[in-house]
């Protein structure tokens, strides 16, 4: 076994012990019950405002969650004096639960519409935006030592991030929205329940721009790091 699958391994044992797993799969029943109810069209077009909600639960407070649980096991500081790379930390934390949130996503739309909707659309769409939202997330709680120190300075980006469901409802529609990463996944959301259909310009966009973005906020990611956790275990 190599030290990637190791690392994956221990993560996800980890997000069973802090119990994500379990508030992911609560999440989805609780998204279900809202949906069943409607009618078929009104759940086509409440699904990419509720998937975006999942994404940000699942993506932004999930990790922000487990780095508390971890800061306050001083597992952060373990991890700095072990020969794990920051870039495998961060890359098992990015990839288990994106896969925890796509599989949701998956099971939510099919429970919800059968197979009647736009499987690659709906992947494009919760897997960029679940890679935004987690290193969001994970940027946000790097600098506080609890979860009551991090409670309200985190809501103002999470909800930068979802500014775009203005744009996409039509009650403001700016151009300035696709500066903000989340607006293509989104479009690839409603695009999945036949809500949007997508230029081409669009498609590549709502690609290239959110993965550009991810690379900056990883690239941030690892100073952040250095500060907070390098930087505080090397001082100490």
């Amino acid at each position: 076994m190599n030290r990637a699958t190791a690392v994956l391994r221990l993560e996800i044992r980890l997000q069973w012990r802090y119990r994500l797993l379990h508030a992911a799969v609560f999440s989805g029943l609780l998204w279900l019950a809202l949906l069943l109810p409607l009618s078929p069209e009104l759940r086509s077009t409440a699904e990419p405002y509720v998937m975006l909600g999942d994404l940000a639960i699942v993506g932004y407070y999930f990790i922000a969650g487990a780095m508390f649980f971890e800061k306050g096991e001083r597992t952060l500081q373990a991890v700095v004096s072990t020969p794990l790379r920051f870039g495998e930390y961060l890359l098992s934390k990015v990839a288990t639960l994106t896969a925890l949130s796509v599989v949701l996503a998956v099971f939510v739309a099919t429970a919800t519409h059968g197979l009647d909707y736009d499987l690659p659309m709906l992947l494009l769409g919760a897997a960029l935006g679940t890679v935004l939202l987690l290193l969001t997330g994970f940027l946000s709680a790097m600098p506080f030592k609890t979860v009551s120190d991090w409670f309200l300075p985190a809501i103002g980006p999470v909800a930068v991030l979802n500014l775009p469901i203005f744009h996409y409802s039509g009650i403001w529609e700016t151009p300035w929205f696709y500066l903000i990463p989340t607006q293509g996944p989104l479009l690839f959301l409603g695009a999945a329940f036949g809500q949007k259909n997508l230029a081409a310009w669009q498609i590549a966009y709502g690609v290239l721009y959110p993965v550009l973005f991810a690379g900056l906020l990883c690239l941030l990611a690892r100073r952040m790091f250095a500060k907070y956790v390098v930087g505080k275990v090397g001082g100490a």
